[in-house]
């Protein structure tokens, strides 16, 4: 036994070093994360969403180094990430949308300049053409990692994803921080 820690003494101490890396980043991006929450007045459900998001994500990254640092041999890790991404790829495929608006939640989280409160209005000629609903004002009222739900002016419930958020207009009316 003694042989075994011996001959894998600088992959346990690379194991700990990344294992304290990682605590450590975890440590910082939580803060960061809760941080910038704080600053931009953002719901405590949002931030602890985006938080899990990065969790996962330096989880993965921690991963992938100790998979480096114990030395497992590429051709079978490549076989079996290829393998795990082909059905994963295929599955994202056919649910490219959900992946698509996660991926926005997160740009949202930190780049979208309008509040829980906010009454906004969405320009989309689409939705004008189709409807006179998108003429209404509306209120948002929460941010979820898939859409957001807003209010019309005529008391409707829309559910709007996140990721055409990003790529309509979108006009600020009232500001409730302004109010």
């Amino acid at each position: 036994m003694e042989d075994f820690f011996t001959n894998y003494q600088k992959e346990f101490l690379s194991t700990g070093l990344t294992l304290v890396i990682l605590l450590l980043l975890r440590f910082i991006s939580k803060t960061t994360i809760n941080r910038i929450g704080r600053l931009s007045n953002i719901a405590e459900a949002r931030t602890k969403l985006i938080t899990k998001f990065v969790m996962l994500g330096l989880s993965f990254l921690a991963i992938g180094a100790l998979v480096f640092v114990w030395g497992v041999n590429f051709q079978e890790i490549g076989l079996l990430f290829s393998s795990v991404f082909a059905v994963i790829g295929v599955a994202l495929f056919a649910q490219w949308s959900i992946l698509s608006n996660i991926t926005a939640g997160v740009i949202l989280f930190f780049a979208f300049p309008f509040k829980i409160g906010d009454e906004i209005k969405i320009l989309d000629k689409e939705a004008i053409e189709t409807q006179n609903e998108s003429h209404d004002v509306f209120v948002i009222e929460d941010i979820k990692a898939f859409h957001i739900r807003l209010r019309s002016s005529r008391g409707n419930l829309v559910t709007y994803p996140n990721s055409l958020m990003l790529q309509k207009a979108v006009t600020l009316v009232t500001s409730q921080n302004n109010t």
